[in-house]
């Protein structure tokens, strides 16, 4: 973190800057900012000396904390981060954000001695709004683009995709995991590094507002947004209000900056500038089968009418199973023949929006090419584990009535026995059992196989019985409970779906099949 010091950080916490010291006699002595004009002169240079310590790195993890660092201490379910305060000093930690006035055993332990100059911190009103705005900081001091990403679904595959596009020609950084929130998102930040030239963030939201705090710290120059769909509708009520969370972006677009929106989205499609600009569409030909997977609203008509140098279409796609899909991308600057190594039609559209966002930083179709055809899953987004002769398709991070169905969509070409495991989605409000009944009738169609589990998933198990009386379908209150019958319902040569939301824990599901 080059040349970010202790007076940069505590002007943008916006905190009160404390310099804590043990006297020769043992006693406690603190020196705040508002104090200083009053300390004696040896106190004034040591404080000073302080304010331009740089910082080598900020945590909020205490193990992490070493030389150099700025640890945050937040105060969480399970643990508290103050109580690890004088560890963090004794680690190396330079300084300290805290939510509480600090006595001496905060400071230096219980039975702690002086060490140096005193110990750094900043009291701040809360801890993970002051990283936010140290974040915000950070990304100014270093000049890097941001490429924002958000969308009610497939946020993390798009952001995988347009992370290995623009690795091709860029030293990239990337949101590892689901650091996307408004403690992820600055702890991404704060790992860039002066040599970085792209930095790819993705947004997650679940009420309104939320947007406004990740986009206060991002500011980001190029934004995607995948679509727009039925989740967190217990806090944002309808798709209407899921439009209105994620565009909270747009306020806080830098001039110059381009927008990338799902074209096959009924709602995005309405977008007509953003800043001044007309944002650019990506998506797949609506005369795609199964494209009507890629919407959470009505299909439209995409490209239709809309000009050429405004679109970036994925057209002529082939599925080739598990092996991705074959495609044509469309593109203003011509056509590219492609290879998507991750199946589904909706991936076809995240390299869509890839390959747009590659040529807005002026790469080559084959630069672009090569990072579509480089991409790869993560852990459970859709990844493909073999088990002797049976196949785990590892989809249990998250889900929602569009993601699911489309997860239902690929398994329904799978060779052999298909088999889906799905559980209770979270957070879709007063319509979460016939949402649940949708999925189900859904996946009557595309499987030998059904398992449902969780209070909600029984919608599923009945929606499905109905639609389909012949389909073997299964019915468990509890992961415990399919887990206990898991060898009778599952067959050793079987092609399974495991997913659902993520606080299901299906992951417990996939290691036991896998």
């Amino acid at each position: 973190m080059r040349g970010l010091t202790l007076r940069m950080i505590e002007k943008a916490a916006g905190g009160t800057f404390h310099l804590s010291f043990l006297t020769e006699d043992g006693s406690f002595l603190s020196l705040s900012t508002e104090q200083l004009p009053h300390a004696a002169e040896k106190a004034r240079a040591a404080f000073e000396r302080a304010l331009d310590t740089e910082v080598a790195s900020i945590v909020t993890d205490s193990r992490k904390a070493g030389p150099g660092s700025l640890f945050g201490a937040i105060a969480g379910a399970r643990a508290d981060g103050h109580d690890f305060i004088s560890a963090v000093f004794g680690q190396g930690a330079v300084c300290v954000f805290t939510e509480r006035t600090l006595e001496r055993a905060d400071v230096f332990g219980q039975d702690g001695a002086a060490d140096g100059e005193g110990r750094a911190w900043i009291r701040v009103e809360n801890t993970i709004a002051a990283l936010g705005r140290v974040a915000a900081l950070y990304l100014e001091t270093l000049q890097i683009p941001v490429v924002g990403i958000t969308g009610s679904v497939g946020k993390t595959s798009t952001k995988e995709m347009i992370a290995s596009v623009l690795s091709v020609r860029f030293r990239t950084r990337k949101t590892e995991g689901n650091f996307n929130n408004e403690l992820g998102l600055p702890l991404t930040v704060f790992s860039l590094e002066p040599e970085d030239e792209v930095c790819v963030l993705e947004m997650g939201v679940s009420h309104f507002g939320d947007m406004t705090t990740l986009a206060a710290i991002a500011r980001p120059q190029r934004m995607v947004i995948t679509n727009i769909g039925t989740c967190h509708l217990e806090f944002l009520k309808d798709r209407e209000g899921v439009f209105r969370a994620k565009t909270e972006v747009f306020d806080y677009m830098k001039e110059g900056s381009r927008v990338f929106l799902n074209g096959n989205d009924d709602l995005l499609r309405k977008v007509d500038r953003v800043g001044g600009a007309a944002p650019v569409f990506f998506g797949v030909d609506s005369r795609t089968e199964g494209v009507s997977d890629l919407s959470a609203g009505p299909v439209i008509d995409y490209p239709a009418d809309l000009p050429r140098a405004a679109c970036v279409t994925a057209s002529s796609v082939r599925p080739l199973g598990f092996e991705g899909s074959a495609c044509t991308i469309l593109t203003p600057a011509g056509e590219l023949k492609v290879k998507v190594p991750v199946p589904g039609i909706h991936n076809c559209s995240n390299a869509a929006a890839a390959a747009a966002v590659g040529l807005s930083f002026g790469m080559s179709l084959d630069e672009i090419r090569e990072g579509i055809e480089s991409a790869q899953t993560i852990s459970g987004r859709f990844r493909i584990r073999k088990a002797g002769e049976r196949t785990v398709i590892d989809d249990c991070y998250n889900a929602n009535p569009v993601s699911m169905k489309s997860s239902l969509l690929v398994l329904s070409g799978a060779e052999g026995k298909r088999c889906a495991i799905l559980g209770d989605m979270g957070e879709l409000g007063e319509e979460e059992k016939l949402l649940h009944e949708k999925v189900g009738a859904y996946a009557a169609s595309c499987v030998d196989r059904l398992v449902t589990i969780g209070p909600l998933s029984r919608c599923m198990y009945e929606a499905a019985k109905k639609e389909n009386p012949k389909l073997p379908v299964s019915w468990y209150e509890r992961v415990e409970d399919f887990l206990a019958h898991a060898d009778a319902e599952i067959g050793p040569d079987d092609t399974i779906l495991v997913k659902a939301s993520h606080y299901m824990k299906f992951e417990r599901i996939v290691e036991a099949l896998a």
